[in-house]
């Protein structure tokens, strides 16, 4: 009867073993080749080898096929020693994966090699247990939801559209979430803007907004900005943030958020909203136009009149706000196409969706050939002489 030992020598002169040393010049050079790390969650948790995609040994043939679909693609699989990514390489061999190897000594052998470990984070069991139906779709999954939690969000405005698209980002898990409002809670903002209650009224938004966000989902750092955007601290506010949000319903405050996207290089999910129509965008600064390349100056008062001025439809600023939430997650996962250069226009009263492609200026005096803005301007002043003010 043959022993573990047998099999294991049998496994090993059928399959195709890598030193250390040859897996690190694969690296370096650049070859596409995917890294498997088939230890359980207690073993990773302790380090891994940076690149490595994390899949336990129990589930392997399970879920190899979401990582590595194309069966001639190189693959490397290591375990603590090397018996385990042994015995699976055989297994990927049975599967159809013809260019499999294992790594000779493991991750142990790698790290006493003192060659490049990292450690990465995994979610703790709460947070399993929150995110569950995340972690379930592949295009998320536990590493991609750690990545949420990492991420960081701002919103500017804590009102109609940032009332929802903060609330559902706060329940995705983004990390932190910085929101900037200077103003206070209103009976007539209760309508629409969800993240306010009747005994707030009279309160800061940021202040009601972030209670709402932390009863929402401890695990969300909330900070909050209790002024006004301006061009003195527009830059130093937003520097730290992966993606801007604008819910502002004012052209200078567009204007100047534009405008400082473009010179940090910051995406930004731009929505806007009247009566029963709404529409969002995504500047993604020199991938695609800017707010100016599709509004080069702001229209006249009579033209765009704002929500106190002209109403809302009070579920419009929700659909809009999911929207603007689904892009920034897109974005922020880097999946799927987001709304660069397309404007995606809402007619709620007649249930139609249009898509509008815009196209970048090469004219433009921001994100243009020969950018003739180089640095914030007053951008009041600039709403008032193009007949925009309000």
């Amino acid at each position: 009867m043959a022993s573990f030992q047998d099999l294991l020598k049998k496994t090993k002169s059928e399959i195709s073993e890598i030193s250390g040393e040859e897996l690190q010049k694969k690296l370096e050079s650049g070859d596409k080749l995917i890294l498997v790390d088939v230890r359980e969650k207690e073993e990773q948790e302790q380090g891994n080898i940076p690149q490595a995609h994390l899949i336990p040994r129990g589930i392997l043939e399970l879920k190899i096929e979401d990582i590595v679909p194309i069966r001639d693609q190189e693959i490397v699989l290591y375990c603590a020693g090397g018996t385990r990514s042994a015995l699976a390489a055989n297994a990927l061999k049975d599967l159809g994966y013809n260019r499999v190897h294992s790594l000779i000594g493991g991750y142990n052998q790698w790290a006493k090699e003192k060659r490049a470990t990292e450690k990465k984070v995994f979610l703790n069991s709460e947070q399993f247990e929150r995110y569950s139906r995340h972690i379930l779709m592949p295009e998320v999954k536990e590493e991609g939801q750690v990545k949420l939690l990492q991420s960081k969000v701002f919103l500017v405005g804590a009102g109609g559209l940032g009332s929802p698209t903060a609330y559902y980002l706060a329940a995705a898990g983004v990390g932190t979430l910085g929101i900037i409002d200077d103003d206070v809670v209103d009976r007539s903002n209760l309508q629409r803007q969800i993240l306010h209650n009747e005994s707030r009224v009279g309160e800061p938004k940021v202040e009601s907004a972030k209670e709402t966000l932390k009863a929402l989902n401890p695990d969300v750092n909330i900070i909050t900005y209790r002024e006004k955007l301006s061009s003195e601290n527009v830059m130093d506010i937003i520097k730290d943030y992966d993606v801007i949000v604008n819910g502002c319903d004012n052209f200078p405050t567009r204007y100047l958020i534009n405008d400082a996207c473009v010179f940090l290089k910051k995406p930004l999910v731009d929505a806007s909203i009247f009566r029963f129509e709404g529409q969002v965008t995504v500047h993604m600064p020199f991938q695609g136009p800017c707010y100016r390349c599709l509004y080069p100056e702001p229209p006249p008062p009579e033209m765009a009149p704002s929500c106190q001025e002209a109403g809302v439809f009070g579920v419009l600023p929700g659909i809009i706000g999911c929207t603007q939430g689904i892009e920034v997650l897109k974005i922020l996962l880097e999946i799927g196409q987001p709304l660069v250069g397309r404007l995606l226009v809402f007619d709620t009263l007649k249930m139609k969706i249009r898509e509008m492609k815009i196209r970048q200026d090469p004219n433009c005096p921001v994100c243009g050939q020969d950018p003739s803005i180089k640095e914030l301007i007053d951008y009041e002043g600039f709403c008032r002489l193009a007949g925009g003010d309000r």
